[in-house]
């Protein structure tokens, strides 16, 4: 693991492009250091290499597998640990600020604009001593089950984070994917109740998944939801898995799922032009997407793709972390407990840079 990090700080002593990341529950890390600093793109879901994809845009931003050197090492698994005496000091401008934001949404949902929208903020802070290495180390030892990345372009910055979401993960031509909604902490007991705004917002997301996925796929199976721990973090997830008509492609489905109703509403395009009019800061990555594209171990292997919906994540720019987090806001939402749960989501990351 000790070569695996010395690469890493040769890569971004020398301003290349690379990606680092570990699956969830896998103790392997997986690394693409590409050979020059082009700036690639993926046009139509047929490349091979890595993707990181904006919320808001279609430029999907490539690591060609043929353009990069991959480096694995495997690292001993680790229990999740989330106790830290890490306090948030609580910024009543940002705050009142929020507060407002949800209560417009809110008011849009009585209104009769759309039925959910997800809504999000920006948190700044300070690290003069940020150290790609040790926060991304500590990072994968903290959330296992997480997909835990780190990402870095010259031309664009550099990203990490630890999601719980997987947007879509696909062989040949069956998919699995997931409809994820709803939050609390976590408080030690495995008695969970969900209160009903939470469980309508879940089968909102649902229910989106199965309807617009139906021209494009077949055979399709839904679990019955249940609860998810991530971090601190607990969620209400369902699992949807089937079959991708011979006639759509890969591009078709990840076009439909995202952005999810999860990260941004419904129905999603007025949902998505109201969180651009009203959030007051640009979401870049945080909310889009990430992962392996059209990967395959040998020549006789069906390509697969695995990607990921990019939460609990950070941007290190000019020595300050961008920290983003977000919450569905339906009909049922109190603006105080929606900030409280952003606060509750931004530890996730901070507990590691701070």
């Amino acid at each position: 693991m000790i070569d695996f990090f010395i690469k890493v700080k040769q890569q971004e002593a020398q301003h290349l492009p690379f990606v680092i990341y570990s699956k969830p529950n896998k103790n392997k890390l997986v690394g693409y250091f590409q050979k020059n600093d082009h700036l690639y793109f993926a046009e139509d879901f047929n490349e091979t290499g890595f993707i990181f994809a904006p919320f808001d845009g279609s430029q999907i931003i490539l690591i060609p597998k043929r353009q990069s050197v991959k480096w694995e090492s495997h690292f001993l698994s680790f229990e999740e640990n989330h106790h830290s005496n890490f306090v948030s000091a609580e910024n009543e401008q940002d705050k009142a600020h929020f507060e407002t934001l949800v209560q417009k949404g809110i008011d849009a949902i009585n209104n009769g604009f759309f039925n959910k929208v997800v809504l999000s903020r920006e948190e700044i802070i300070d690290v003069p001593d940020f150290d790609v290495v040790g926060v991304f180390e500590k990072l994968v030892r903290t959330y296992p089950s997480a997909f835990t990345y780190c990402w870095y372009h010259p031309k664009i910055g550099l990203w990490m984070g630890a999601t719980p979401e997987r947007l879509l993960k696909s062989k040949k031509n069956k998919f699995y994917t997931m409809a994820l909604a709803g939050t609390q902490s976590f408080n030690g007991s495995s008695k969970v109740s969900w209160e009903n705004k939470e469980k309508e917002e879940q089968q909102l997301v649902t229910d989106f998944i199965l309807d617009n996925l139906k021209n494009v796929t077949s055979e399709v199976a839904v679990s019955s939801p249940y609860t998810l721990k991530a971090g601190n973090i607990l969620h209400i997830k369902t699992d949807i898995e089937g079959i991708i008509n011979e006639d759509s492609t890969l591009e078709q489905v990840v076009s439909i799922l995202h952005p999810t109703p999860a990260v941004c509403g419904l129905p999603k395009s007025i949902a998505k032009d109201f969180i651009l009019k009203n959030e007051e800061y640009d979401r870049q990555y945080y909310t889009g997407f990430l992962g392996e594209l059209n990967f395959k171990s040998s020549n006789f292997e069906k390509a697969k793709s695995d990607l990921f919906v990019n939460l609990r994540c950070l941007q290190i720019k000019d020595k300050q972390a961008h920290l983003y987090v977000g919450c569905g806001i339906t009909k049922d939402s109190i603006p105080e407990k929606e900030w409280i749960e952003t606060v509750n989501k931004s530890l996730t990351m901070k507990k590691i840079i701070v």
